[in-house]
């Protein structure tokens, strides 16, 4: 399993910005994906996932309504479309492969990660 992610860097508090994870090495159409963060000292935080077929998705209470994720499964790709970030949202990101569709927050493999570190 090989999760690649990009598209960090560093914004202002309101812009937006688009990570982008491309996955290789398994079955990726038929797994359900998430995205996780993580601030120094802090433990991984599940933000957002979205089911095998990407007609489901399920957000955190403090991205909801900022943040779309999204899949492309003949590229096997899997973005995450960030709006109006918060100094807040500034933590290293990853993608994540879950482990059974049944919970779209255990994962069992995730990325290097991108950081993302917004300023006010």
């Amino acid at each position: 399993v090989t999760l690649a992610e990009s598209g960090g860097g560093g914004v202002q508090a309101g812009d937006s910005l688009k990570l982008s994870c491309a996955a290789s090495g398994f079955g990726f159409p038929v797994y359900g994906m998430l995205w996780l963060r993580q601030v120094p000292g802090g433990g991984f935080e599940c933000i957002s996932s979205i089911t095998s077929g990407g007609g489901h998705a399920w957000y955190e209470a403090s991205v909801k309504g900022r943040f779309t994720i999204s899949r492309d499964n003949a590229k096997k790709t899997l973005d995450l479309e960030m709006n109006d970030v918060r100094t807040e949202d500034t933590a290293m990101y990853y993608c994540a492969k879950v482990i059974d569709n049944s919970n779209l927050c255990k994962w069992s493999h995730r990325g290097q990660g991108t950081q993302v570190t917004v300023s006010s």
